[in-house]
């Protein structure tokens, strides 16, 4: 059994992490309470993390003294450090100080048993291993990025049955090792550079073909392949969940707004588009900019701007006409992820962008808001993360790529060619 000693950052980003240490010792420390009650008043998803930690603690101690330890129902073992345990309690002693000399005290006193500091501070963990201290990060959330799921792959297949496939747009086949709604390119076993595009369609057990860009969605058209695999899944109606992550300049958020305005405005699939964006930190109170609430998100609301222009000229001017058009349309909104908790939004086409900065409880949030007939896509650059609480691992939108792989209504792309200006390309990978 091991002592695991956590830092306010890791219930913060999970308050469930107590409970998740099987039949090992959660320890605590008074100071990790102190700053969880710093917490405890904020309108941000922080503090609402900080308020259901509180609750679940406050709960335990129906079991016996958190002094003492509380017996846990997965055989563990929970206590809260405070008084002769910690050191320094009441001192002006930095949070990370106080979280390690416990640490130090409570080996020097069970030396037999292993005690570790988990955190997702990385400068904390650097201290703990300076001081001989064993340290980690808090993974139950984590993804390997380095084989975080594509979304797509290749296939050599006989030359017969590439044409079968080009002509007919179905090939069946039948895959152990594919997720539905998995992309395929299909290469010749002959000849390589013959190839077509598809998609596995579990439920056909075939490899069906893609779906066209429609005229009204142009001149925004997919100018490469995995751009046509983004796009079938963004027009596809029976893929409700759809993940788009692909560095800057590769189109994501324009080709999920423009497929968002067809099968709102022209199909009429949907009642109404609704972009979604993190105004970071989240729950934060969108001030600092003048004027009304609709006039704050005014600068959020360019990507729409962008995307509709493009479709009705053909150039990136934004026209005061088709502005006016669209506000007074009623059918596309841009909201921030503030407000979205207790909503229930059916029929929609939701497009929630700069995903890779919600945490997958946050992430949690925002989908279940999904209502009857309503399509999602999360769109993000995993290597562009501003909240200090994730990383490319841990991010919301890595967890969801991986959580929902296996199921036939959700799809995911890649996107990792710039498609935005040769400069923007370039500094994407040199900067």
């Amino acid at each position: 059994m091991n002592n695991y000693i956590l830092d306010t950052n890791v219930l913060l980003h999970d308050p469930n992490a107590i409970f998740k240490f099987e039949e090992h010792s959660v320890i605590i420390p008074i100071r990790v309470i102190e700053e969880i009650d710093h917490f405890k008043r904020d309108l941000s998803e922080l503090g609402r993390s900080a308020r259901t930690v509180s609750r679940m603690l406050d709960d335990l101690r129906k079991r016996g003294k958190l002094s003492d330890g509380v017996r846990l129902d997965s055989g563990g073992e929970i206590r809260i450090a405070f008084n002769g345990e910690l050191q320094g309690h009441g001192s002006k002693d930095p949070a990370d100080f106080q979280i390690l000399q416990m640490a130090m005290k409570l080996r020097k006193q069970n030396p037999d048993v292993p005690c570790i500091v988990v955190s997702k501070d990385v400068n904390l963990r650097l201290k703990a291993d300076a001081m001989g201290l064993d340290a980690e990060t808090y993974d139950n959330d984590h993804v390997d990025i380095n084989e975080l799921y594509t979304g797509h792959s290749e296939l050599m297949v006989p030359e017969e049955q590439l044409q079968k496939f080009i002509s007919e747009g179905r090939l069946p086949m039948e895959f152990d090792n594919k997720s539905p709604n998995e992309f395929v390119v299909l290469k010749s076993e002959v000849e390589p550079s013959h190839s077509g595009l598809g998609r596995y369609d579990a439920e056909q057990k075939a490899v069906v073909s893609l779906i066209r860009s429609p005229e009204e969605i142009r001149p925004v058209v997919p100018r490469n392949k995995e751009q046509h695999f983004a796009m079938d899944a963004l027009l596809d109606d029976r893929i409700k969940v759809v993940t788009i992550i692909g560095k800057a300049g590769t189109g994501k958020t324009l080709l999920a707004i423009a497929a968002g305005l067809y099968k709102t405005l022209w199909d009429k699939v949907y009642r109404k588009m609704l972009v979604c964006r993190p105004t970071f930190p989240m729950g934060k109170d969108i001030g600092f900019l003048p004027g009304t609430v609709e006039e704050k998100l005014n600068p959020w609301m360019q990507p729409v701007y962008d995307a509709l222009d493009l479709l009705a000229n053909g150039r990136r001017d934004h026209s005061a006409r088709n502005r006016d058009a669209l506000e007074e349309s009623d059918r596309i909104g841009v909201e921030p992820l503030t407000y979205i908790r207790g909503r229930s939004i059916p029929n929609q086409y939701i497009v929630v962008d700069e995903a890779q900065n919600l945490t997958p409880l946050e992430v949690k949030t925002v989908i279940t808001r999904v209502g009857h007939n309503t399509k999602i896509i999360l769109t993000g650059d995993i290597y562009q993360i501003d909240n200090p609480y994730v990383d490319s691992m841990s991010n919301g939108l890595s967890v969801v790529v991986e959580r929902f792989r296996s199921y036939p209504l959700a799809a995911h792309i890649h996107l990792s060619k710039g498609v935005r200006s040769e400069v923007a390309e370039l500094a994407a990978n040199l900067l």
